[in-house]
């Protein structure tokens, strides 16, 4: 539909006419209740993004249908665009809708906005249009970027100008800590946010991510992160270089320093406690070597590492052994092994009582010899032995077996 020059003219003043004629007809029964024929839905759009409003009628009479803004200044009647914000277009327009969508959507077009639909009495639907704005990158800042072993450390992480206001969470590697949050409203509805986490760390946490993790409905994934600088005094460990079995008279002793901190270890040091090192040893930046050695030098030999945050050793025991005798030094005994083959025979010897006691039970009960047989019907001692099977001549076939 296209109307220029003083047919705009005069079918603006007609809307206005109209509108005017709406305003005075209806400024005393607007119809708003649910069951009427027209029907819009509320709008949720971020800033910068498009907004699209429908005013939707179920049974139209060929009633005419207008949206008007928050201002209730007409945006279309019917699909006429008498404002002049070319953001406003028309997406669809018929007996049963009027279609607009709103680009490049900014926190002033917020409000609520009005499709009227001119029948007897005259109706009326309204959509909130809600802008969201997200929030800026969160920041983090600390107190100190370095933070010894033991001591806590503070975290501030801020969100700025959002609406609604951001919410902050907190994420130490996968711990989740529990902060401190204010929320400070600036202008025009905007807010901005800030929470501050405190907590202590460990030569652990060196190195461990924290992360401060903002939730808004207009935006995802959005988060900002810092890694954790723990200083910590040294770990020390002593390494035993040579030799790789028993310490006997006359072998070398060559023992290694390992020493990790952060800082590093600045200073590492060899001693005897209580006593001193043997004069001829050699210590060579974390190495300590000894030759010849003999029964003399047995004693505890300690590594001290140092470094700003503090200081840390190990020690190391030294038995030398006599050198013809190289399985003189204890053995270890394996007692689990001994335990195990104990069993094992305890376990065979009651196996074997227990086939004997069910071979003897089954064997035990009265018994006859040979002598016997023949003897239950004489009348006499004398005839019971006359009567025995073979009678004297074959004694030597006679045997007994007794277990």
């Amino acid at each position: 539909m296209a109307i220029t020059g003083s047919g705009s003219l005069a079918f603006t003043l007609s809307i206005f006419i109209i509108s005017a004629a709406f305003l005075l007809k209806g400024a005393a029964e607007i119809v708003t209740v649910d069951g009427q024929n027209l029907a819009t839905d509320n709008v949720t759009v971020i800033e910068g993004e498009m907004a699209t409003i429908s005013c939707r009628v179920r049974d139209n009479d060929d009633s005419v249908i207008q949206l008007l803004n928050p201002n209730r200044q007409t945006i279309y009647f019917k699909d006429y665009r008498p404002l002049k914000d070319a953001r406003f277009q028309l997406v669809n327009f018929s007996d049963n809708e009027l279609r607009v969508s709103l680009s490049n959507v900014s926190l002033s077009d917020e409000g609520r906005y009005v499709c009227q639909l001119y029948t007897d009495p005259p109706q009326e639907a309204y959509a909130d249009v809600t802008v969201l704005v997200p929030p800026g990158s969160p920041i983090i800042e600390s107190q100190e970027d370095l933070v010894s072993e033991g001591n806590e450390t503070e975290l501030t992480c801020t969100a700025i100008g959002s609406k609604p206001a951001a919410s902050i969470r907190w994420m130490k590697g996968e711990e989740e800590l529990t902060g401190e949050a204010t929320v400070e409203e600036t202008y025009d509805r905007m807010f901005t946010v800030s929470s501050r986490v405190r907590f202590s760390v460990t030569k652990d946490d060196d190195g461990v991510p924290v992360d401060c993790i903002i939730d808004h409905p207009a935006v995802k994934d959005l988060l900002a992160q810092r890694h954790l600088e723990v200083l910590y005094k040294p770990e020390v460990k002593i390494v035993v270089t040579y030799p790789e079995g028993l310490t006997r008279e006359g072998d070398n002793l060559d023992l290694t320093c390992i020493a990790e901190g952060k800082p590093h270890p600045h200073q590492i040091n060899w001693l005897r406690v209580d006593e001193d090192v043997p004069p001829h040893a050699v210590v060579t930046g974390s190495d300590l070597y000894i030759e010849n050695l003999n029964k003399s030098y047995n004693g505890t030999y300690r590594c001290v590492a140092s470094n700003a945050v503090g200081e840390a050793f190990d020690d190391y025991i030294l038995y030398v052994y006599d050198s013809r005798a190289g399985e003189g030094a204890p053995q270890k005994i394996d007692h689990a092994v001994i335990g195990g083959v104990v069993a094992v025979v305890m376990f065979a010897i009651l196996c074997a009582l227990i086939v004997l006691g069910r071979y003897f039970a089954r064997h035990k009960g009265t018994y006859f010899t040979h002598e016997a047989k023949g003897a239950d019907d004489a009348a006499d001692a004398d005839t019971a032995i006359i009567n025995a099977e073979g009678g004297q001549t074959n004694t030597d076939e006679k045997k007994e077996y007794y277990i």
